[in-house]
C-alpha cells in the first residue's frame, strides 16, 4: 500500500536515517520504535506527507484514504463535538453543511439550486453509502464517554484532556486505508486506551503507530519497525517478540565477531612463527591472504540507552503511613469528591486510577499537603518522608541553572560524586550535566525529576503520571525500580505495564453526581480486572 525508496533525512549536525527501503502492506499494523531523538516522528511525518525528506521517494497506491492523528486539540473550538468528528471526512463534511444550508436558505424552485443539491447528494452517497454518518459519530462519541446530550456542545466547553479524544474519533471515523498515529494514548485514561486498542485491532488497512505504552503496542501491533543505526529493520510480531528477536540477533553478531577475532589471532600467530621459515613460507603467505580477507565488523551499539533507576529510602517506615477521614474538595462550586476515607499501610504500593478529570491529581496534592481539603482530617506517619512527582513538572524545572546545580540545590551536603552518579543513572553524563535547564526536552525534564527523587531518598513516593514523555526503556526501568523499592508508593498512571510491574493495591476513583467515590482493591491490576 505504501513504499519508501532510498528515503533519507539529514540535518546539518545530524543524520536521522539513510536509504530506507520498506514496504507497508495491507492488514498489517506497524509499531515504530526507537530511542528518543532517533527520528521516529520525523519519519512518520515524511511518509504521511507532512514533511519533505532530504532525498528519496514515497509511493502510495492510487485512491487510498490517509488518516493522520492531529495534535492541535484547540483547532476546533467553535465546532460541536459531532462536527469536529465529521470533519475527519472533509469532503462529506463540506457536502453535508452546504446541503443543509441550501435546504434552509435557498430557493428550492431554482433549477441551479436543485442541480447543486443533486451533486451534493451524489457526494454524500459516495462518502456515506448507508447514510449513517450521524449514527456512527454518535456511537463513537458515546463509547469515548460523551453522552448524547453533549454531542452538540462546542469543543471549547470540554476539558483539554477530552479534546484529544475527539481528535482520535476524527481520524478513526472515516476508516482510512492508511492510518498514522503519533502517541495516540497520551492524555487518555485506561478505559479510553482499552477502547482505542479494540478499535485499532479491527482496522482493515495499514497502520503505523508510535507509542511509549508497551502494553498498547503489544496489544495492537502485528509488526515492529525498529529505527536504529540510521536504518529501519522490520520484525514480525509485537514489542515483546521484537525484544526477544533483537536480543538474539545482537548475541549472534557478538558471537560471530568473537569467532573472527579468535581466527585473526590464530592466523597472526602462525604468520609470526613461520614467515621467516623457508619451508613454511608458502603456508604463511596463504594465511596472510586469509587474514587480509577476514572482515571483522564492529558490533554496533544500539542508540537506545537504559536508565538505571534506583529508589532507596533513607529512613525505615514505622507502623503508620497515611490516614485521612471524611475529606471533601470542590472547585468553583463543583464537588470533586466528598467524605473520602483512605488508610495507607506499610508495604502498600498503590496504583490510583480513574477517568481524566475525576480528581486523581487533586487527591495527590492533598496527600502531599500542596492543597487543603475543604473538610476532613489528614494524618501522616511520624517516620514518613515524602517524594512527590507532580504532573506538570515543566513549571518546576526551568531557568539558567545547569543540571548539576539544580540537583545540588536539593541537598548541598551530599557528596558531589553521588549527585553526578544520580545524573549519570538517568543518562546525563559528561558535558550533558552542564546543560541548562531551559534547553531540556520534556523527556529529559522527567528524567531529571526522577534523579531528584533518587537523591532525596523518600520512603513514600507519590507519583502523578511519571511516564509522560519517557521512552519505553525508561518506563520499563521505572517499573522495575518501583517493584524493588522498599517503601510505600501511590502512583497515578494510565500505563498498564507500569501498573502491572509494581502495584499490589488498586484504588479507583469513580465519578458520580455527588463527586467521585472510591473502589479499594487489595491485589494486582490483573486481579482487579478479573474481579470486575
Amino acid at each position: 500500500m505504501l513504499q519508501t525508496i532510498n528515503l533519507t533525512m539529514t540535518y546539518p549536525t545530524k543524520k536521522l536515517f539513510e536509504n530506507i527501503n520498506i514496504k507497508l502492506d495491507k492488514n498489517k499494523r506497524y509499531g515504530l520504535i526507537g530511542a528518543n531523538g532517533a527520528g521516529k516522528s520525523t519519519f512518520l511525518k515524511i511518509i504521511s506527507g507532512e514533511l519533505e525528506s532530504s532525498s528519496g521517494e514515497i509511493a502510495v497506491e492510487n485512491g487510498l484514504r490517509i488518516g493522520i492523528l492531529k495534535q492541535d486539540q484547540y483547532a476546533y473550538e467553535d465546532l460541536s463535538l459531532s462536527d469536529a468528528v465529521l470533519l475527519g471526512n472533509k469532503r462529506l463534511y463540506d457536502a453535508v453543511k452546504r446541503k443543509n444550508y441550501l435546504y434552509e436558505n435557498a430557493d428550492l424552485s431554482d433549477d441551479k439550486v436543485n442541480e447543486e443539491l443533486g451533486e451534493l447528494e451524489m457526494i454524500c452517497a459516495e462518502e456515506d453509502p448507508m447514510y449513517e454518518y450521524d449514527t456512527n459519530i454518535a456511537k463513537i462519541l458515546e463509547e469515548l464517554g460523551f453522552p448524547q446530550s453533549m454531542h452538540n456542545d462546542l469543543m471549547k466547553t470540554i476539558p483539554n484532556g477530552d479534546k484529544f479524544k475527539i481528535l482520535l474519533a476524527q481520524v478513526l471515523f472515516p476508516k482510512p486505508d492508511i492510518l498514522f498515529l503519533d502517541e495516540p494514548t497520551n492524555n487518555l485514561d485506561l478505559k479510553s486506551i482499552e477502547w482505542l486498542e479494540n478499535n485499532l485491532k479491527h482496522h482493515e488497512g495499514t497502520m503505523v503507530v508510535i507509542s511509549h505504552d508497551r502494553h498498547f503496542i503489544n496489544s495492537v501491533c502485528t509488526h515492529i519497525l525498529d529505527l536504529d543505526f540510521c536504518t529501519i529493520r522490520e520484525f514480525s510480531g509485537n514489542y515483546d517478540d521484537w525484544y526477544i528477536a533483537s536480543s538474539i540477533i545482537a548475541k549472534q553478531q557478538e558471537a560471530e565477531r568473537n569467532k573472527k577475532l579468535k581466527e585473526k589471532e590464530d592466523l597472526e600467530a602462525f604468520i609470526r612463527r613461520f614467515s621467516a621459515n623457508a619451508s613454511k613460507a608458502k603456508q604463511a603467505t596463504s594465511r596472510q591472504r586469509q587474514l587480509d580477507k577476514l572482515n571483522i565488523e564492529e558490533v554496533k551499539v544500539s542508540s537506545r540507552r537504559d536508565p538505571s533507576i534506583v529508589f532507596k529510602s533513607k529512613r525505615e517506615i514505622g507502623n503508620e503511613v497515611f490516614d485521612c477521614e471524611n475529606i471533601s474538595k470542590s472547585y468553583d462550586g463543583k464537588l470533586v469528591f466528598e467524605k473520602i476515607d483512605l488508610k495507607i499501610l506499610p508495604g502498600d504500593k498503590i496504583a490510583l486510577i480513574g477517568p481524566n478529570g475525576v480528581g486523581k491529581s487533586t487527591l495527590c496534592k492533598i496527600i502531599v499537603e500542596d492543597l487543603k481539603p475543604d473538610t476532613g482530617s489528614l494524618r501522616l506517619g511520624a517516620t514518613i518522608q515524602k517524594g512527590y512527582f507532580p504532573q506538570n513538572i515543566a513549571e518546576e524545572i526551568n531557568g539558567d541553572s545547569t543540571l548539576y546545580e539544580w540537583l545540588r540545590g536539593f541537598d548541598k551536603k551530599m557528596d558531589s560524586g553521588e549527585i553526578r552518579n544520580a545524573l549519570g543513572r538517568m543518562l546525563f553524563s559528561g558535558e550533558e550535566q552542564e546543560k541548562k535547564l531551559n534547553n531540556l526536552s520534556g523527556g529529559e525534564k522527567h528524567r531529571m525529576y526522577l534523579s531528584k527523587l533518587m537523591i532525596e531518598g523518600g520512603n513514600f513516593l507519590i507519583l502523578d503520571e511519571p511516564t509522560n514523555h519517557l521512552d519505553l526503556e525508561a518506563i520499563i526501568a521505572l517499573g522495575e525500580a518501583l517493584y524493588k523499592f522498599n517503601g510505600n508508593i501511590l502512583c497515578v498512571s494510565h500505563d498498564r505495564e507500569l501498573i502491572d510491574a509494581f502495584a499490589n493495591r488498586i484504588i479507583e476513583l469513580v465519578p458520580s453526581e455527588n463527586g467521585a467515590t472510591i473502589i479499594d482493591f487489595k491485589g494486582s491490576y490483573e486481579e482487579y480486572l478479573d474481579r470486575k
